[in-house]
């Protein structure tokens, strides 16, 4: 293994590299003006138990810091690829519970996982068009979370004045300090049926992604923004 495949997988990188990350986030978090719509509703749902949590790729740096962890826990559900890691060790330093959900788990294995943090009152988060794409795009684990829990759906975006674009396939969001900023969170309107036929998915994959669309859009309407990706 290469020296760079090494640090990659080091334990002692991922921990520096999410310090350097979270307190960069904070700052950004702190500068931050902010508004916020949909708590009052995510909080009343989390009073009566865990939800879902859907998101984009790209929406995602700042997610950690809007969740009110006071109510409950949330476990992201992330790959184990070198940024997704070091994504997770921020969620950790925020004090909330990731998961790594490697490849070669089957998906009974990562489904016992899920099932065991709802178990310990955990919602689940996750990307709706990660970690690979298409951005945009609703791909089969959010709805088979959702099939699958039978827990409330929620979708969550964020968005900043003050930003720039990753050059990356989901031109991930990076806040910059100050400005204003906007957070939505929007509960899903339908449940998953637990026996979906083709049909059935393809209708409800339709449905979830107007309402992920509808959630971006309004974070950036609220800054006057474009709606972005």
């Amino acid at each position: 293994m290469s020296i760079g495949k090494r640090l990659a997988k080091s334990a002692a990188v991922t921990r520096g590299m999410g310090g350097i990350a979270h307190a960069w986030l904070a700052r950004c978090q702190r500068t931050t003006s902010w508004e916020l719509r949909g708590e009052d509703a995510l909080r009343a749902a989390l009073a009566e138990g865990p939800v879902l949590l859907v998101l984009r790729q790209s929406r995602l740096m700042l997610g950690p810091f809007h969740w009110p962890r006071e109510v409950g826990d949330l476990s992201t559900l992330h790959d184990t690829s070198p940024i997704a890691r070091i994504a997770g060790d921020t969620h950790r330093r925020r004090g909330l519970t990731p998961v790594a959900m490697s490849r070669r788990l089957s998906n009974l294995a990562m489904s016992r996982m899920v099932m065991e943090r709802l178990r310990a009152g955990a919602s689940i988060g996750i990307t709706a068009d990660g970690p690979l794409g298409p951005a945009g795009e609703i791909n089969d684990p959010p709805l088979d979370w959702a099939r699958i829990t039978g827990r409330p759906v929620f979708f969550y975006a964020y968005s900043t004045e003050r930003q720039s674009r990753a050059n990356s396939w989901d031109r991930l969001l990076l806040p910059r300090p100050g400005g204003r900023g906007a957070v939505v969170f929007r509960p899903w309107d339908r449940q998953m049926p637990r026996k979906a036929d083709e049909a059935a998915r393809e209708t409800a994959r339709a449905a979830m992604k107007a309402a992920l669309d509808a959630t971006t859009a309004e974070a950036d309407a609220m800054l006057g923004l474009p709606p972005g990706d």
